[in-house]
This record gives structure tokens, sequence and C-alpha cells, in this order.
């Protein structure tokens, strides 16, 4: 009887201990990720943190890539819709939550909106902003949407005379 008592008193302790464990592993290692961090790590999922905009966007024929992170950028945009009406700017931007400050070149400055995975210009842009464009095109309305977050992408966008919109030289 004595024998049973100190195995039940010996199983209630072992229950009593095992029940204040974290769970956590006592080799020091965290143990198996979650399916959706498995998923951020191999790149298969894009990280919610991750608040950069840096990439290549698209809609119909117009472009936009922005280089950089944090909150300043490189950025070019382009609108070409043939036959020698087209509009293509360079310069830079910076982000304020959800709206992306772009200033591009001859003095064309003005407010974006960001919205999740899409950046949209305001309809009426600075007059500055026509000396940027040949014939009857317009920056003014361009909405794109994210197409890749890979600079390299980003990095390889070219207005029709062949300029690169986003690579060092941007000033």
């Amino acid at each position: 009887m004595a024998v049973r008592l100190a195995s039940c008193a010996f199983l209630l302790w072992a229950l009593t201990v095992a029940g204040c464990s974290d769970g956590a592993p006592r080799d020091g290692s965290a143990g198996p990720p979650d399916l959706e961090t498995a998923a951020i790590e191999r790149g298969l999922v894009r990280d919610p943190d991750d608040a950069s905009l840096a990439g290549l966007y698209a809609r119909d024929t117009d472009r936009l890539c922005l280089i950089g992170d944090g909150g300043t950028y490189r950025i070019g945009a382009l609108v070409d819709y043939g036959q020698g009406m087209d509009c293509s700017g360079r310069g830079t931007a910076t982000r304020a939550d959800t709206v992306l400050r772009i200033e591009l070149e001859k003095g064309c400055a003005f407010d974006a909106t960001i919205a999740d995975e899409r950046i949209v210009f305001p309809a009426r842009l600075p007059a500055t902003c026509k000396a940027l464009c040949r014939s009857r095109a317009s920056l003014g309305a361009l909405t794109v949407d994210r197409m890749s977050g890979v600079d390299a992408e980003a990095l390889a966008l070219r207005d029709p005379r062949g300029r690169m919109l986003c690579d060092d030289d941007v000033g």
C-alpha cells in the first residue's frame, strides 16, 4: 500500500510539473515555425511587415519603377500610347504613410496615393509636368499595380527613347 501511495504521489507531482511547462523545447531551439512564417522565409508569401514599395508597377501601357527602401526611393514613370504620344519622367519619391511625394525632373512635383499594392497619381498635375510629355499624352491619373518586388526588374524599365528610368543617375 505504501508503494502504491508513493507511486500515486510521484505521478501527481510529475503531472503538476509537466502542467507548468510552456511547451518550448529545452535545448534552446525555438521549434518549428508556423506555416505563414515558413512561407515568408522561403519567399513564397510577401512579409506583411515589409513596408517597402520598391519594385515594378504596371497597368496597360503605364509603368512605374521604385528603387530604394525605407522612405526614400528613386522613381521613374512612363505612359506610352504609341505613335509619339508618351510621357516619361524620373526623380525621387518619399513615402509618408499612404502618400508618396514625387519630385520628377523639370519641376514636376505632386503627391500620389498609395493603396495596398497600387499607386495612383492625381488627375490634375502641375503645368510643369506637361514638359515630360509629347503630343497629347499626360501622366495625370496614372494608376499602376505592383507586378514585381524585384529591383532588377524595376531597374530594367526604359522609356521609348531607351533612357533608363530608375538607374543611379536620377536627379
